[in-house]
């Protein structure tokens, strides 16, 4: 983090990067000393509600971050830089969205935990648009304009006042994660997973060590009393009860109980009773170190996709043997009503052997087991996720894969992936390709 100090002494010139909080209420005139050279801005965190006009002097600007502040509208100026692709507004107060205010050149646009009730039609007409996070507005439509955005690979919509889901949406050709949760359209399976859940009293619970921090909680090793047994040590996860860019944590929850159980799945054992600050958290298998994540969180740069480790390579053996799992996990989800959402690498937790879980359901949503045309193109949506993350195996095979095999998983790739998202398999269907493989 950067001080106003050492930006008014000029001891940060030739910076590419400024994070800048120190409950800023006006824009500091001295960024613009820093034009030649400034690609990330980041605000967040300040008491800023407005930008100077003639922010596009800052001509190499790239990514704008000004969360947590107290704008009421999406700055005009911000249309004028056209160098601008990453826009993020998190956490304002934000009602209004003019078409003015998007960059020509806009990839990738945060308004999540706002109060925005519509869109304009100018958000369809950015063709490089490819992410779109708007969870926790209060939105009843989406402009039909977004049809034609045909890169759109990402939009999450959750906890919104939607009542239907726009059949345009669902023929995107480039969709692959969407969701939904916490809107009047999505069923009531949630609700009920939640009250069956069995519940686990607080004081049988003692914390040990944190393991881990997402966006909607902490994940803490936690040994587990039963009445008159060992202790047992577990997972503890405790919800922040914030709104995330995915959505709600309560939907997360309630999708890790509905969910069941799987051996590509994290056991959920129950949820908290009686924490004392009335927290919300659930009790889960704790899972051996040996465990890591397959990939990394997208970059700035790469904006939808996993980052990977440059030495992470897999035998054709682990490799499929990862694919068949999340195969045979993502298609017990659908039979049961839930769309993963965050089909991901960084979201798999994998070993050596391959074996490999299933985590992360903050962007889950419930949708009817009924086999309609709706919830057909909700599954083949993950589909394509799961062609993205085949491919990104198959690149990293160094070993005991023949032509003919790859040849047969590259088929199947380019299958869940084709423009036409009813034509794509089903993941009953991918499963036994990958069986014979």
């Amino acid at each position: 983090m950067h001080t106003l100090a050492q930006l008014r002494a000029g001891e940060l010139s030739g910076i590419t990067r400024l994070d800048l909080a120190e409950g800023l209420s006006e824009f500091p005139p001295e960024i613009f000393n820093l034009a030649d050279t400034l690609e990330v801005l980041n605000l967040s965190g300040n008491a800023l509600n407005s930008l100077p006009d003639d922010l596009h002097r800052l001509t190499r600007l790239r990514v704008l971050f000004c969360s947590d502040n107290r704008f009421t509208q999406l700055p005009a100026c911000l249309g004028q830089c056209q160098a601008l692709t990453m826009v993020g507004f998190k956490a304002n107060r934000i009602t209004e969205v003019p078409g003015a205010a998007l960059p020509p050149q806009l990839r990738w646009l945060i308004l999540t935990d706002n109060a925005i009730e519509t869109l304009p039609t100018e958000l369809g007409e950015r063709p490089l648009l490819q992410k779109l996070m708007l969870a926790g507005n209060h939105l009843r439509t989406l402009p039909p304009s977004l049809s034609q955005c045909h890169r759109l690979e990402l939009i999450r919509i959750a906890a919104n006042q939607l009542t239907e889901l726009p059949q345009w949406l669902l023929t995107l050709p480039s969709l692959t994660w969407l969701a939904y949760a916490g809107n009047p359209l999505e069923t009531e399976a949630d609700a009920a997973a939640l009250n069956k859940a069995p519940l686990i009293d607080w004081s049988a619970l003692q914390l040990e060590q944190q393991l881990g921090e997402g966006a909607s909680g902490i994940i803490y090793r936690a040994q587990w009393q039963l009445a008159n047994q060992p202790a047992t040590p577990v997972a503890v996860k405790l919800y922040k009860g914030e709104m995330t860019s995915d959505g709600s944590p309560l939907h997360e929850m309630n999708a890790c109980i509905t969910a069941g159980l799987h051996p590509n799945l994290i056991r959920v054992e129950g949820r908290i009773d009686q924490h004392p600050d009335g927290q919300q958290g659930l009790v889960m298998q704790l899972i051996d170190p040996s465990y890591r994540n397959l990939a990394g969180l997208p970059s700035l740069a790469s904006c939808s996709r996993d980052v990977y480790a440059d030495d992470c390579r897999f035998s054709a053996d682990v490799a499929l043997r990862i694919a068949r799992g999340i195969a045979s996990v993502a298609g017990h989800l659908h039979r049961h009503g839930i769309t993963h959402g965050d089909l991901y690498g960084h979201n798999i937790l994998l070993n050596d052997q391959g074996d490999c879980l299933l985590g992360d359901f903050g962007a889950a949503s419930f949708h009817t087991t009924a086999d309609t045309l709706e919830t057909r193109a909700l599954q083949r949506l993950e589909v394509r996720a799961f062609g993205i993350l085949l491919g990104e195996l198959l690149a990293r095979i160094d070993s005991g894969l023949s032509d003919e095999g790859r040849q047969v998983l590259e088929a199947l790739e380019q299958r869940c992936c084709q423009p036409d998202v009813l034509a794509r398999p089903g993941f009953g269907e991918i499963s036994l390709a990958l069986q014979d493989a």
